[in-house]
């Protein structure tokens, strides 16, 4: 089929935009895409795909899959390659530009979604597909369509249509401002250290980088000769080693009070609550008593009662977990005879530097004595890559030549054993100003068979940069961080599915973290392990004693880590849970809300704040996670499970094999959304999966 170039479609040929990337694998060339490319492109390919659609909805041809369900696949092409490098432009760059790109965008983009989703015309011949005799892949991507189209509201009349589009286009325009506001909080709440005995605790490598950082944000800095930037969640990294308990103190207390009005110029709580009334008004437009049950009717959670009930099952034995580990660590500080007098009692900001000393007296290991042994490269090379070659026979090729949109950056090409190549793999592992906070994984390319296109994936973290020539040494969290992103990678990196709609990690948010989580066990596999774990300097290995008192620590530290998270999870769903009357009527009363919240389920203990406050939960309100935040203890149920049964297969070496590889690969990762996700489980398991495991691993089966 033919269709002329509508209106508003033509880029001149100096726009990159205009025609495919020539680079390997379709990777943008951001090297040649400038700032006033997008807005133009993203118009074009805009129009081009309303143009595509009206084909099909015009159609007098009966529905066929060639004609209706791959006609849809297909269309967007332009708008695929503008979008995604400007949302990686937006979050892994940032800076002014972009950010009034994206504002600029959002209800554009709004309003390009509602424009296919709310077309009966369009959904009328999916329901007519749906009634054929198809193919079991096009049957299930037909499926999926008809019931998106009916939970984004296809069938409302026309003054709730109307309506809806402006409460989406609203939602995107205050997610769109959320993300900008919380990056700049993050910013804002940097911590000049002026005397250097502030710094006590740590090491030279880290106070090169605190003054390097200071260095290149002279304002923030404030003449300090050192400055602590900080990270999304609540909880920042130094805690665990900064001896000072003031300096410990001013750290958290920073990083718990962004968004919450006392910097005015990133206050979120408006937004919040502009958000939350919108998403309930939305929710009762679809016939939903709350925007978390239309979320649930979409993930494999099916029902918000269903994830509610797992929260409160949880809940309760974490926080008792909790208050133990507290009475522990409140005694270990009571007992330093290094704590000041005027220290007072134990609290949050203490929390992580005594269960790091605790877990160094406990188990005799703790970040100071690993960072030597954790050196990025080395840990991506000889444990990330190590471990993907050894379960799947991926191997792994640097691509310098190829240009990435930021400095620093690391290509490099992926292929299977036998040369065949797979894709791309971008690993942007450090922090800069601008980029948003925490760590994700995006596709620049997403690899299906209809477009014959293979996959280009990206892996974000935020590692503090290093002085130039000294090496990149890690936490032990942060080489977690590293193996959990490439979770992700694989499942886009691996998948052999024929629609690009349902390639990859494009599946519900529930499911989309657990082969993510389950690639975190490889961090701590002694064979792994052994590889990467080596001193920077004299490349001696980590002792074994050393390795198994890691594997040793088991639960050690759950009750606060699930607490945390829990906590989180449940102000998120709290917020979405509301109708738009029960939506604080003020800015002020949203740290009340959130208190309430938490006490409601018993997760209110101050030592133990949650791992993001509404105020900077930018899952829930400027990343995509809104009342889905569970998605990742979910998630973690099928984890644990899968976890066992690698480390039962009968070929042994706790499943670290090509056979168990190869079937969690067929059975999984390959699949993307092309079946039920629930049905690829049962396929590498043999049974349906269980909690026990879960509740064995955080402590909380007792």
């Amino acid at each position: 089929m033919t269709i002329p170039a509508p209106e508003g479609a033509d880029l001149p040929g100096s726009n990159p935009f205009s025609r495919p990337s020539p680079l390997p694998f379709g990777m943008p060339e951001f090297d040649r895409i400038e700032s006033g490319h997008l807005l133009p492109a993203l118009r074009a390919g805009r129009a081009i795909q309303r143009a595509e659609w009206e084909a099909v909805a015009t159609s007098d041809d009966d529905p066929t899959i060639e004609n209706t369900l791959e006609a849809i696949e297909r269309s967007g092409e332009l708008l695929a390659r503008a979008a995604v490098v400007a949302g990686t432009l937006e979050s892994s760059v940032g800076g002014e530009e972009n950010d009034r790109i994206a504002a600029e965008d959002a209800p554009e983009a709004a309003e390009h979604s509602d424009a296919f989703w709310l077309d009966a015309r369009i959904y009328r011949r999916f329901v007519a597909l749906a009634e054929q005799d198809l193919s079991e892949r096009d049957a299930w991507a037909v499926g999926e369509y008809v019931r998106e189209f009916e939970r984004r509201g296809v069938g409302l009349d026309e003054a709730d249509t109307a309506r809806l589009r402006e409460l989406n286009s609203l939602i995107s325009e205050r997610a769109t401002e959320f993300r900008t506001r919380a990056s700049a909080g993050m910013a804002a709440a940097a911590l000049p250290i002026a005397d250097e005995a502030d710094l006590a605790g740590l090491d030279e490598g880290q106070r090169a980088a605190l003054a390097q950082s200071a260095a290149a944000r002279p304002e923030q800095a404030g003449g300090a000769g050192h400055l602590i930037t900080y990270q999304l969640p609540s909880q920042q990294p130094l805690l665990t080693q900064l001896s000072s308990p003031a300096v410990r103190a001013e750290l958290l207390s920073r990083s718990l009070a962004r968004g919450d009005g006392s910097d005015p110029a990133t206050d979120t709580r408006g937004l919040v609550r502009e958000l939350a009334r919108a998403r309930a008004e939305r929710a009762r437009l679809l016939g939903a008593p709350h925007h978390a049950e239309v979320v649930a009717r979409g993930e494999t959670a099916k029902t918000s009662e269903a994830i509610g009930s797992l929260l409160a099952r949880l809940a309760a034995p974490a926080a008792r977990n909790a208050a133990r580990e507290a009475e522990e660590l409140a005694a270990l500080a009571a007992a330093d005879p290094e704590r000041p007098a005027d220290a007072g009692a134990f609290d949050a900001a203490d929390w992580a530097y005594y269960s790091e000393r605790l877990k160094a007296e406990r188990f005799d290991v703790d970040d100071a004595t690993l960072r030597p042994y954790l050196e990025l490269d080395r840990v991506v090379a000889d444990g990330v890559f190590y471990a993907a070659n050894r379960l799947y026979g991926l191997t792994f090729t640097e691509r310098p030549e190829i240009a990435g949109y930021a400095p620093g950056l690391r290509v490099w090409e992926v292929a299977e054993e036998d040369g065949t190549p797979l894709g791309l793999f971008v690993g942007d592992y450090y922090a800069r100003e601008g980029k948003r906070g925490g760590a994700w994984m995006h596709d620049l390319v997403t690899g299906a068979g209809l477009t014959s296109r293979a996959p280009v994936v990206v892996n974000n973290l935020n590692i503090t940069h290093p002085p130039a020539g000294e090496p990149t040494l890690l936490t032990w969290d942060e080489v977690r961080t590293l193996f959990h992103e490439f979770g992700h990678a694989l499942h886009s990196l691996l998948t052999n599915v024929h629609h690009p709609s349902l390639a990859g990690t494009n599946l519900t948010r529930d499911f989309v973290e657990y082969p993510s989580q389950v690639n975190e066990q490889w961090m701590e596999h002694p064979e792994v392990l052994a590889r990467y774990a080596r001193h920077h300097v004299t490349g001696e290995p980590l002792d074994p004693e050393v390795a198994r008192r890691l594997a040793s620590m088991g639960a050690y530290g759950e009750g606060f880590a699930t607490s945390e998270y829990l906590g989180a999870a449940l102000i998120d769903q709290a917020w979405h849970r509301i109708t738009p009357e029960e939506v604080p009527a003020t800015d002020d009363d949203v740290v009340p809300f959130e208190r309430d919240a938490l006490a409601a389920v018993g997760l209110d203990d101050p030592r133990v704040p949650p791992r993001y406050r509404t105020t900077y939960l930018n899952h829930s309100f400027g990343g995509g996670y809104d009342a889905g935040y569970y998605s990742y203890i979910w998630s973690e149920v099928l984890d644990a499970d899968t976890v066992q049964w690698f480390r039962n297969h009968p070929d042994g070496n706790d499943g670290l094999t090509r056979s168990a590889g190869q079937t969690f690969r067929e059975e999984l990762l390959s699949r993307g959304n092309s079946r039920d996700p629930l049905a690829s489980v049962r396929a590498v398991l043999d049974r349906e999966p269980a909690i026990e495991p879960l509740l064995q691993r955080r402590g909380l089966s007792s």
